[in-house]
């Protein structure tokens, strides 16, 4: 039974599976994880068996399990889910209190005793193991490199320099580089002068200067000489790529930030990791 969220008006909803073999019990746990977070993405399935389907091609937040089952129990379905995304939260929801040890063994992130309320809910969700942080810019680097704001709206950058510089940042994937690094990159084997690291500064401070008018300069750090961006405030299609998500699979045409000359090292690599995963037989349940 899959009872689909339609009303998301959020841009990053919380993504739920509620699993129960119960049709009441599953249908009161959706209802009650609808009425505690209405804008979340819910599916619901009263066959865990057809859950690992589901999340081989979608991703997920949190996992509400039953924990006795007809065929595959609880226990078993997470221990198969974590497998498969070791940052889901997994909590178990059960009429029975003697399974907290096998909750503790998975480092489940809650443990909820039926009947389900709102408060349980609530508590539970308010209390994440592996709690969202909200993104704070999206970032396109499959085809061109672009930068969206949580609204849709593309960054405007006021000087396309600056624009290069982020998508550098970026590519590291929140491996700092120096300055000196950063210009060797946007300049290639221009020799760095006094000039142009008095230039450099400029193009940084443009792109801080974007960042800002997004509300979203807390994306780059800064220390010292060196600077970086906090990866976990990008909701990123590359990263997502390199994690194997499905969706960021289908979408890559073997195209990667293409109109940067430094980039196209990557697009073997990225085509060489593609094939690869295609080609890894799937071993969910």
């Amino acid at each position: 039974m899959n009872l689909p969220d339609t009303a998301t008006t959020d841009n990053t909803p919380l993504r739920v599976v509620a699993v129960d073999d119960e049709p009441l019990a599953l249908e009161l746990l959706v209802r009650t994880i609808k009425s505690v977070r209405p804008q979340a993405q819910i599916m619901a399935f009263a066959k865990p068996e057809k859950v690992m389907a589901y999340v081989r091609d979608n991703p997920v937040d949190v996992a509400f399990l039953d924990i006795q089952m007809r065929g595959l129990s609880g226990v078993e379905l997470a221990e198969a889910l974590r497998s498969q995304n070791p940052a889901v939260n997994l909590i178990f929801v059960t009429g029975y209190d003697q399974y907290t040890g096998d909750a503790m063994a998975l480092h489940a992130s809650g443990y909820i005793l039926k009947p389900v309320n709102r408060a349980k809910i609530e508590k539970e969700l308010s209390d994440l193991r592996y709690p969202r942080v909200p993104a704070l810019l999206r970032v396109r680097c499959l085809g061109n490199f672009d930068v969206f704001a949580p609204n849709g709206q593309t960054l405007h950058f006021s000087r396309s320099k600056a624009k290069e510089a982020f998508a550098y940042l970026v590519y590291r994937s929140g491996a700092a580089c120096t300055v000196r690094e950063l210009a060797a990159v946007l300049f290639e084997d221009e020799p760095y002068d006094t000039k142009k690291c008095q230039y450099m500064q400029k193009i940084l401070s443009s792109m801080m200067e974007a960042l800002q008018q997004a509300g979203a300069n807390g994306v780059v750090s800064k220390r010292y000489n060196n600077i970086a961006v906090n990866t976990e405030l990008l909701d990123c299609d590359y990263y997502r790529l390199m994690k194997s998500d499905p969706e960021a699979m289908r979408s890559y045409n073997g195209e990667f930030m293409t109109q940067y000359s430094w980039a196209e090292r990557e697009t073997g690599a990225l085509e060489n990791f593609v094939q690869q995963k295609s080609q890894t037989p799937e071993t969910g349940r």
